[in-house]
């Protein structure tokens, strides 16, 4: 059943893609930033402590939902299921996002580029070129694509006998660790930490997907030589290994108000353009194949044991 529950969810995202705002991650951050005012006094531990009550109660929502429905009828907590990889997945609205810039790109609409970028990702892109834009927007897409699908799949897989749990514990790990590690001290180094635990699997996982969706032996050869120089190594792993999957040179210097700020560089081959942008899209799509195409075998196998 849990791989049906990914088929469905994966085709109803296709189908009707959430936009943002999204309110139920409105409605999470909200509690977080509760959390955040009532705990946050410069200690590791009231991080730990709010880090927990974010998502052990969510997390006990959800299992108690999957089981009740479950126990009702075996199709209510399928559906349940579903519903909530739904609500996790977000494949569709960033490769929309991600080939929006790639047709400005090619219109030459450099300005219009910068502002959907900098709506996408935040930060500053009105100095950026042509080819930092799509530098940018390929790392930024192949980052999405694993917060955002490859690693909801893989921790849903995970802990399917619990239903979407798995799934939900991805989001809310890596919604917390964007949200409190870095830039609030000793508060956010615990959800630093636990979604390093979390996401060390699933992006070595998504990394490997890349490699097989594309060039396996230069994805290779850029994440081990690579990985490890980028800010977040997770992050540096499924980038490096995207970037050498793709041939496409990533990282490198970038134009921040007028200053060049300098970043690692990952990948080898080409300069990033609005093709490689499409590219990155059509290699996330190829590597999605590939884990519904595993599946698909698991679950034949199973039934023929």
């Amino acid at each position: 059943m849990a791989f049906f529950s990914l088929l469905a969810a994966v085709a109803l995202e296709q189908l009707r893609p959430l936009r943002q705002p999204l309110p139920h991650y409105q409605q999470f951050g909200r509690y977080t930033q509760w959390l955040e005012r009532r705990f946050n006094a410069g200690e590791a531990s009231h991080g730990m402590i709010a880090w927990m009550l974010a998502v052990a109660p969510l997390l006990a929502g959800v299992w108690l939902i999957y089981t009740l429905l479950g126990s009702i009828a075996p199709m209510l907590g399928w559906a349940w299921s579903v519903l909530a990889l739904y609500g996790t997945l977000g494949f569709k609205y960033y490769s929309d996002d991600a080939e929006r810039i790639a047709r400005l790109l090619r219109d030459g609409d450099l300005a219009a580029a910068r502002a959907a970028l900098a709506a996408w990702r935040g930060g500053d892109a009105s100095q950026f070129s042509a080819e930092e834009l799509a530098r940018v927007t390929i790392e930024q897409t192949l980052a999405a694509s694993h917060r955002q699908m490859f690693g909801v799949l893989i921790w849903f897989a995970v802990l399917a006998p619990l239903g979407p749990v798995g799934a939900v514990l991805f989001r809310a790990a890596s919604i917390l660790d964007r949200r409190w590690a870095g830039t609030r001290g000793l508060f956010g180094s615990f959800a630093r930490r636990a979604f390093h635990a979390i996401n060390w699997l699933p992006a070595r996982l998504t990394a490997i997907t890349y490699a097989i969706a594309g060039n396996f032996e230069d994805a290779t050869y850029c994440w081990r030589t690579q990985a490890e120089a980028w800010p977040e190594p997770e992050e540096g792993v499924v980038i490096a290994a995207g970037a050498g999957a793709m041939g496409v040179r990533l990282g490198q210097a970038v134009n921040v108000g007028g200053e060049s700020v300098w970043r690692p560089e990952l990948g080898s081959g080409q300069p990033a353009d609005a093709d490689t942008i499409d590219s990155a899209v059509s290699m996330i799509w190829r590597g999605l194949v590939i884990w519904l195409a595993a599946g698909l075998l698991f679950v034949i196998a199973g039934w023929v044991s």
